[in-house]
């Protein structure tokens, strides 16, 4: 699986701004970091998973469903659809999301 580059691209410009950031390809997609902590990730088909705090309880609706991998839950990652991004608007929001939850953690 490879992940969406014009994704991708749009993370990079919403985070332009953020510091210590940096990229990571894992999971067959691209991770982008916050002070070594996975906050969101770029995958396949414009779709994309971020990090929640796991202990919250975070509205999943038409967009937004738990994260799975194989057959397991992700818990503390969501996952949304391309048209739950589509506008800059959407995505900036989901982005400060994970971001937002990834500066809570320790740096690594």
């Amino acid at each position: 699986m490879t992940y969406d580059e014009g994704l991708a691209e749009r993370i990079r410009h919403v985070l332009a701004d953020e510091p210590g950031v940096s990229e990571k390809k894992m999971f067959g997609g691209l991770s982008f970091l916050v002070n070594g902590n996975m906050a969101v990730a770029a995958g396949d088909d414009g779709a994309l998973m971020f990090r929640r705090d796991p202990d919250r309880e975070d509205p999943v609706g038409e967009h937004i469903r738990p994260q799975v991998m194989g057959e397991r839950v992700m818990s503390g990652w969501l996952h949304v659809d391309a048209e739950g991004v589509e506008s800059d608007e959407q995505l900036r929001e989901i982005v400060e999301r994970g971001v937002s939850f990834a500066r809570t953690l320790p740096p690594k």
